[in-house]
């Protein structure tokens, strides 16, 4: 028997990952998680005797988090504009910077947000954009393209159980899509091999690096998308991208040089870095 209280097992368990220079958190973030408890059931079962069964679960989470196993994978699902969104080793895990780039495609077309747009997710992963997009904007038509057959599955899993009406599509960036676009939208590959020491081990290690790394510095993928949209965008169509904290003004030449009608804009996340653009 443990015979130990919750508050007292959580925190010898954050002081452990602490001293080893891990996130003291996590644990306390999963076992919330797998609890289903919010603050507030915490604050009231935190002396509360931990019973066997969720201590071994612990000690088996503790483990893995130790050797940088994302949480987010350990419980399988993430949050993402209020909803829950499954995520395996097969997706990158949904980030707040991506909720900040819904939110400005969200609240720059706010006055279409009734008209029969074609929506196009590019590199749709966990399928978190494109779900968000069409469970906030009902009358929107949105697809999304992965290159990842095993992504796409936890798309359509994640687009069934919001009961988000998206049409899949396999391929490569924009060569699946024939229907004229005019939203196009996506948070594609953007890292340099170069800054591969730069990230976190967690990343490295686990998240999928087809869904991280691009040729040319980072720059392959948008070079490519600013290309094929050239035909697919419509002439009052927008495009919203992720960038890396410091593409902005590389991203910004490619697609300026593409569509030099348009209007480019650069747009800071909470952070105050470069992190988000538009074309429009």
């Amino acid at each position: 028997m443990v015979n130990k209280t919750y508050q007292e097992v959580l925190s010898w368990a954050s002081s452990f990952l602490e001293a080893r220079e891990k996130e003291g958190y996590a644990i306390l973030y999963v076992f919330l998680a797998r609890k289903n408890w919010t603050k507030t059931d915490w604050l009231l079962h935190m002396k509360d005797i931990m019973p066997q069964n969720e201590y071994e679960q612990l000690q088996s989470d503790l483990t893995q988090l130790l050797d940088d196993y994302p949480p987010q994978y350990l419980l399988g699902y993430e949050e993402f504009f209020g909803r829950r969104f499954k995520v395996n080793t097969a997706t990158l895990i949904p980030r707040p910077e991506t909720e900040e780039l819904v939110d400005w495609c969200l609240q720059a077309t706010v006055n279409q947000k009734n008209e029969k747009l074609h929506v196009v997710d590019v590199g749709t992963g966990t399928g978190a954009i494109a779900a968000t997009l069409k469970l906030e904007r009902p009358a929107w038509q949105v697809d999304a393209v992965d290159i990842s057959e095993e992504a796409l599955e936890i798309a359509q899993m994640n687009s069934h159980l919001l009961e988000a009406n998206v049409r899949f599509y396999l391929g490569n960036t924009l060569e699946p899509i024939d229907q004229p676009i005019d939203i196009l939208i996506a948070n594609p590959p953007y890292i340099s091999q170069d800054e591969w020491s730069l990230m976190d081990l967690s990343v490295r290690q686990y998240e999928p690096q087809i869904a991280l790394f691009a040729e040319n510095n980072g720059l392959a993928i948008y070079q490519k998308i600013a290309q094929q949209a050239q035909e697919k965008l419509v002439k009052q169509g927008m495009i919203f991208l992720e960038i890396g904290f410091n593409q902005g003004e590389a991203v910004e030449k490619i697609f300026q040089k593409s569509f030099p009608q348009k209007k480019v804009q650069r747009k800071k996340d909470l952070s105050g870095n470069d992190r988000m653009l538009a074309v429009y």
